[in-house]
């Protein structure tokens, strides 16, 4: 704990006055981040560290097995964090990051030692629909390989969560918000993005097109067809 306190003081002796100009612009305009991460809160995973990110570029919410509960009236700190970044900050990209040897996946892959932790156990049925679908279509895989493929699901259960989310919903019908699911490959140093058109994971790359989930594109609306005479 001394060494993280001691950080403390270089970012006030040292980090904040070579930043200075910045912090008075983020202070002075406020905050414009250009996209919401939602990310497992194990410490080995740093959004900011991942994305290059300075101060006022990334709007973060971690959490166990970066799970997105689905709407409900009832309040929440990501239901809230959402609806707070697409409706008040404007975010036009939402970033569902999951990560290997997570350890929310081993639990909801194998969840031997949760009776325990009774808070944790109700959090991680968010991610039963991924636990489900890889049980069902691969119930063959060895503990590693079902631990990441349970991970990579989940990464696209929460999407379908977010969605379900009505700031969400209407600025996806207006084609203003896109969403992308990501996995960090801890042991590769490797981002992996999900591409909704084929459905798999490929390896982010600076000369390819960005793999996006589900592309800003707004729909025209329903049309009703005309009643049979």
């Amino acid at each position: 704990m001394n060494e993280l306190i001691g950080r403390v003081f270089s970012f006030e002796k040292t980090t904040f006055p070579a930043s200075s100009e910045l912090f008075k612009k983020l202070t002075t305009h406020g905050q414009e981040p250009k996209a919401l991460m939602i990310s497992c809160a194990d410490s080995r995973i740093v959004p900011e560290q991942i994305m290059q990110a300075g101060p006022g570029d990334l709007f973060v919410c971690r959490n166990a097995g970066n799970m997105v509960p689905p709407y409900a009236t009832q309040n929440g700190g990501v239901t809230s964090t959402v609806e707070y970044a697409v409706v008040a900050l404007g975010i036009r990209d939402i970033i569902v990051c999951g990560h290997s040897d997570c350890g929310a996946m081993k639990a909801l892959s194998n969840p031997v030692g949760l009776d325990a932790m009774p808070n944790v156990a109700a959090w991680l049925k968010h991610g039963s629909a991924a636990e489900n679908v890889v049980s069902t279509c691969q119930p063959n895989l060895k503990e590693g390989e079902r631990v990441r493929a349970v991970s990579l699901e989940n990464v696209n259960a929460q999407l379908n969560h977010l969605r379900t989310h009505p700031s969400v919903a209407a600025a996806m019908a207006r084609g203003e918000l896109a969403l992308h699911g990501w996995f960090v490959d801890i042991h590769a140093g490797q981002v992996l993005a999900l591409d909704g058109e084929t459905g798999e994971f490929v390896p982010l790359r600076e000369d390819r097109e960005l793999p996006v989930a589900i592309p800003a594109r707004a729909r025209s609306g329903y049309v009703m067809a005309e009643a049979a005479e």
